[in-house]
């Protein structure tokens, strides 16, 4: 996200401590809200999405926090041991120092699982930091990722590698050579499901993605639809967007999809 130099916040407990890299913009006046970018699975404060809602975000006077995971970018880590758990105490650690009286959560793919997982924590100790999270913008949400679109997809051979050695690693199209997909962050995900329980009481959430998308099926978010309990839950299917959504038009969208929010 820009040029500007990120801080670090210390994140981790029991001598786990490490340095989780983040950028804070606000604008000159007074912020509508501040958005709370959560990126995707192996994406960094680079990207173009993020990139594109900061110049956005400072014409339209809004505060922007974005993060690097633990293990990647310029955050402490080591990405082969990093887990769903690791990414949400990041993501809650950022959150604590980036909210303001009203914010906005923006997750793409695995960051929009992360959004969700935000708020069911703050639910889960009654934190009254959750009044100020205005709602949630979901971009292709990945959410029980590491359950519905790994392991139940995963065919023997590659069960079968995980458990010899540890770790899998998965073509991409987005990278310039495979990545890893290790057990730990499998076994680690099966806590942090959410498709058996009902996502009672939930901000407003707004959810876009693209019908062509064969990395998270857009029926996934129809299922997602389902399990929020929310009163607003509205969902955008972009006929003829892939995964990424970072065309002109898609990022478009998605600051529409966030005035939304911060209109209601």
């Amino acid at each position: 996200m820009r040029d500007s130099e990120p801080r670090f916040v210390s994140v981790g407990k029991n001598g786990g401590l490490r340095k989780v890299a983040c950028k804070i913009e606000q604008p000159s006046q007074s912020p509508r809200a501040n958005l709370i970018w959560l990126g995707g699975f192996r994406s960094d404060m680079q990207g173009t999405k993020v990139n594109f809602l900061a110049d956005w975000a400072e014409k339209q006077n809004f505060g922007l926090a974005c993060f690097d995971y633990s293990g990647f970018g310029s955050s402490e880590g080591n990405f082969l041991e990093a887990t769903i758990s690791d990414w949400l105490e990041d993501a809650l650690a950022v959150f604590e120092i980036a909210a303001s009286k009203r914010s906005i959560l923006v997750g793409s793919s695995m960051g929009a699982w992360i959004a969700l997982l935000l708020v069911r924590h703050l639910q889960s100790i009654q934190s009254d930091r959750l009044q100020s999270i205005g709602g949630l913008v979901l971009i292709a949400p990945a959410w029980d990722m590491t359950k519905a679109l790994m392991e139940d997809r995963f065919d023997d051979q590659i069960r079968d590698q995980l458990k010899k050695e540890g770790v899998f690693y998965r073509p991409s199209a987005y990278d310039d050579g495979p990545y890893p997909i290790t057990s730990k962050l499998i076994e680690d995900g099966r806590q942090h499901l959410l498709a058996d329980e009902k996502l009672d009481a939930f901000p407003p959430v707004r959810i876009l993605h693209g019908m062509q998308d064969v990395d998270v099926p857009w029926q996934h978010s129809m299922k997602l639809v389902e399990l929020i309990g929310s009163e607003t839950v509205t969902l955008t299917l972009v006929k003829d967007a892939n995964h990424r959504l970072s065309r002109d038009q898609d990022l478009k969208q998605l600051c529409t999809e966030i005035e939304l929010i911060a209109g209601s």
